[in-house]
């Protein structure tokens, strides 16, 4: 998996990325796509697949295409469900991933948690995992909240310093912070050249 999954399409110009947010049941995956796609204007581009209680089933996803001088990239955006009753749904949504990010649900309870998805993740990928662009999204990290998860303990599990392409953000989905610098920092990593400084289309 990783950068071979590309979908180029050269008569129309176009080309496919597929990034995957993974994480536990509540770490904020789907309030942070849904503030991605709130910055760029583009709600009613998004779908969810709910429970009574508001909680994802199955996935999210929503399509960003942005459009460059000759080339246009269309982002494929999805969200893995965190609960376990629907974990076979999970590696569906992976297939054909071009890049990751973990949300991490920085609660200090809630390390074991983070690390089994983690391991669950080393698992479905296997060696090809230490490849693959993904960005750590330390989610719920309120510098107030003196119960967040100490994250030097949660890099230290899980071999940080092997993987080629990793990076590490803070964020507060509910609030919209750091949102969208995860998402960049994922596409730096699958297009070392590129600056999204395009205009993003219908």
């Amino acid at each position: 998996m990783g950068l071979i999954n590309l979908i180029y399409d050269y008569e129309k110009k176009n080309l496919q990325v597929k990034i995957v947010y993974y994480g536990p049941a509540m770490s904020g995956k789907t309030t942070s796509i849904k503030q991605l796609f709130s910055y760029f204007n583009k709600e009613e581009n998004l779908n969810s697949i709910d429970s009574t209680v508001g909680r994802t089933l199955l996935f999210d996803f929503g399509v960003l295409q942005f459009k460059g001088a000759e080339w246009s990239l269309k982002f494929l955006i999805y969200s893995a469900t965190g609960q376990d009753f629907y974990a076979s749904t999970r590696p569906a949504t992976l297939n054909g991933v071009d890049g990751l990010i973990f949300v991490v649900d920085s609660r200090a309870q809630c390390l074991q948690h983070n690390l089994r998805s983690w391991n669950e993740l080393k698992t479905m990928f296997k060696n090809e995992f230490y490849n693959l662009p993904i960005v750590i999204s330390l989610n719920k990290y309120d510098k107030a909240d003196p119960q967040k998860l100490n994250e030097f303990e949660f890099l230290s599990e899980i071999n940080f310093n092997m993987f080629k392409f990793i990076s590490i953000n803070k964020t507060i989905a509910i609030e919209g912070k750091g949102v969208l610098d995860s998402f960049n920092r994922v596409i730096t990593f699958i297009f070392p050249q590129l600056t999204l400084k395009m205009s993003i289309t219908n």
